[in-house]
């Protein structure tokens, strides 16, 4: 059965709460049912409203789904940012731990990865809602932190690539392919080590020293 509840209403000024609760509400159906279990109704629904409040904040059912997929790409940021951290200062280490908790994250958010690149939030960028970048922006820090990590390999003599944004596009294209078979086929026998195996190739990694 849906969960739904009755929102205390919150006072002037603070439409800027509700625009969160509804697009936290929206996140959780997508981890629930997938995309098509997010619809004005069950968002309003799970909000504790009706559904037309929602226009006051969010044009259409695509500009909620914007919104989710900014903060997706937010939240893996964030990820990436903590494995970075945790990896110390090796860059060939930092590079490996980067990629692989962009894997891990895919895995854990299954459904919100999906529609980070399905191209329905791009349609209307003019209709995001307040508080959401141009459409063309999202998730391009991501990208920054991979070629960064990329040239750091670069810099130490630690990769034999010599362009970081064209090595870190090939990585990234790489690393979405494995992600979104890894999704759509989770009982195929996939080898031990394949990710190292393939940054390693597609960065062009040599042994230290």
């Amino acid at each position: 059965m849906t969960e739904s509840k009755t929102r205390a209403r919150y006072r002037r000024g603070e439409g800027s709460r509700l625009r969160q609760d509804i697009v936290r509400a929206a996140a959780d159906l997508l981890d629930r049912g997938g995309e098509g279990a997010v619809t004005l109704k069950e968002v309003a629904r799970r909000v504790g409203i009706a559904s037309p409040s929602i226009y006051a904040h969010f044009p259409d059912r695509e500009a909620i789904v914007a919104a989710v997929v900014a903060g997706t790409f937010g939240e893996l940021r964030a990820e990436l940012e903590t494995a970075l951290e945790r990896a110390g200062p090796d860059p060939v280490v930092r590079l490996r731990a980067l990629c692989g908790a962009y894997l891990t994250f895919s895995q854990d958010w299954p459904q919100r990865y999906r529609i980070l690149f399905g191209g329905l939030w791009q349609a209307r960028s003019t209709d995001l809602a307040p508080g959401v970048e141009e459409a063309s922006g999202i998730g391009q820090d991501v990208f920054v932190l991979l070629s960064g990590v990329l040239r750091e390999c670069q810099q130490a003599g630690r990769s034999t690539g010599t362009d970081p944004f064209a090595d870190a596009v090939g990585l990234w294209a790489a690393l979405h392919g494995l992600a979104q078979l890894r999704l759509a086929a989770p009982s195929f026998p996939w080898p031990d080590g394949v990710l190292e195996r393939m940054v390693d190739r597609l960065a062009g990694l040599t042994p230290a020293g």
